[in-house]
């Protein structure tokens, strides 16, 4: 009898080899089709939010005192605040202004990273020593802390947003990308190109920055619905955008006083949508990371 019929049989038979089930041929090409399919449709509906709330900037801050405070309908579909503006209009220009902020910040958050992640792999023991604290040191202290105080100290308004929210969100992404430099450093033509005499900034140009752009691709992504979580929480607090912007932070914070009063398509549907753009962003994140890693497109 072969092994075949072997493992195909039960063990009550006699048999000591345990009852294996074949894998199933799994469509690889397929998976790689869906995760392009929903990554490029995440992107496009991102995009589209963010044309119309830039579109909707000047509907957001227009008042009909005559309209305030409506339920949803047809004619306002997220329904009135105490001051006639529509809600739709504002929800989707903050969320323009929370897809801009985060994008600047997440760019700039990410590309700190890269070069803190470079310089502790190819700079030797003393400055990876120092990247290593300064990345213990930001994340020992709570995100949202570090980021109020920076946003606070620099006056706050979207500047001191996109600075505190780079400032505080590089340390995970630096330790990917130099725990990923340091194993190029194994490799024995990074060896050979030292031994030549090959200098650390075209090492890191020419070898460390290619080989680790997919997962500096991937974690700029991932950034960004941190970037605008953090940004409308603080929003709300007070402590980032001015309150004159139609900022979802903003439009949550005014909506407090008045769910009490029953109107709670205030705070619903923008935050429904903020939580929305967040995901949108993670199912982007989660395309690309499927679509350049080769463990994960295999999976």
């Amino acid at each position: 009898m072969d092994v075949a019929d072997r493992l195909s049989r039960p063990a009550a038979v006699g048999y000591d080899v345990p009852l294996l089930h074949a894998p199933r041929a799994r469509a690889h090409g397929g998976s790689r089709r869906a995760a392009l399919a929903w990554c490029v449709g995440a992107a496009l509906v991102l995009v589209g939010i963010g044309l119309a709330g830039a579109a909707c900037q000047g509907a957001a801050v227009a008042t009909d005192f005559t309209a305030k405070n409506l339920a949803p309908s047809l004619a306002h579909p997220f329904g009135t605040d105490w001051m006639g503006r529509d809600m739709l209009a504002r929800t989707l220009a903050g969320l323009s202004t929370s897809i801009v902020i985060g994008i600047v910040s997440a760019a700039v958050s990410a590309v700190v990273a890269l070069a803190l992640a470079c310089a502790a792999a190819l700079g030797g023991r003393s400055v990876d020593a120092l990247v290593s604290w300064l990345i213990d040191l930001a994340m020992g202290i709570p995100h949202i802390v570090l980021l109020i105080l920076i946003s606070y100290a620099l006056g706050r308004g979207a500047l001191g947003v996109c600075i505190g929210v780079a400032l505080t969100h590089w340390p995970s992404l630096t330790r990917v990308l130099r725990a990923e430099i340091l194993q190029l450093m194994t490799q024995p033509f990074m060896a050979a190109s030292r031994a030549l005499g090959v200098s650390r900034c075209r090492l890191a140009l020419t070898h460390a920055v290619p080989t680790v752009a997919p997962q500096f691709l991937v974690g700029l992504v991932l950034l960004f619905p941190h970037a605008i979580l953090h940004e409308a929480s603080i929003t709300f607090l007070g402590f980032g955008l001015s309150p004159e912007m139609p900022a979802i932070g903003v439009i949550l914070s005014e909506a407090m006083g008045y769910l009490t009063a029953g109107a709670w398509w205030l705070a619903v549907f923008p935050g429904a949508s903020l939580l929305l753009v967040v995901l949108l962003f993670d199912r982007v994140g989660a395309g690309l990371r499927r679509l350049l890693t080769p463990e994960e497109v295999q999976a």
